[in-house]
């Protein structure tokens, strides 16, 4: 698989959400970003959440809406320290974003999961891994993209898709 072709993955439930963000935490590197995009509630808090345990984040993880950015620390012996967990959904005009100084943070052993990701895509976009989440056909199913932009999963990339094979939907 070109490491240019997304990854289209089916999870069944919140349970198979949070695990399938888990194994994507687990290729994830210090300086990171990730966008999550999605309408209301497809998901993205719950992958915020399998991800972040994934990581070796203890503490509980909920929708940073109203304070922008929540900050966690990751307890697992990583070269990843920090998970940076933003929602952006309130922010009207991109300097926000880019004033939320998320780039500058990850250069200090962070990864950035940003929700309402599509929002910031054209100032944290250029080396990020989008994951959009949609409903699926069941109440709990969900249809999730992942997509990476730029050099920075380059190397990863069959490794993740490989992670990922037991939520790939087929043709």
């Amino acid at each position: 698989m070109s490491a240019s072709s997304p990854l289209v993955l089916r999870s069944d439930s919140a349970d198979q959400t949070r695990a399938l963000a888990g194994v994507v935490a687990g290729s994830c590197l210090p300086g990171d970003v990730l966008l999550l995009a999605g309408d209301l509630g497809a998901g993205k808090t719950t992958f915020a959440q399998g991800f972040g345990a994934g990581l070796g984040v203890t503490e509980p993880i909920t929708s940073p809406t109203f304070t922008l950015v929540r900050q966690y620390p990751v307890d697992s012996g990583r070269p990843v320290r920090t998970l940076l967990h933003a929602d952006v959904w309130r922010l009207e005009h991109l300097h926000e974003i880019v004033d939320l100084g998320l780039g500058e943070l990850v250069e200090d052993g962070a990864v950035a999961l940003v929700e309402w990701g599509d929002a910031a895509e054209p100032v944290l976009g250029a080396d990020a891994l989008a994951v959009d989440l949609a409903a699926g056909d069941g109440d709990d199913e969900r249809v999730i993209t992942v997509r990476p932009s730029g050099e920075r999963w380059t190397a990863r990339w069959d490794a993740l898709a490989g992670a990922l094979a037991q939520w790939q939907m087929t043709s």
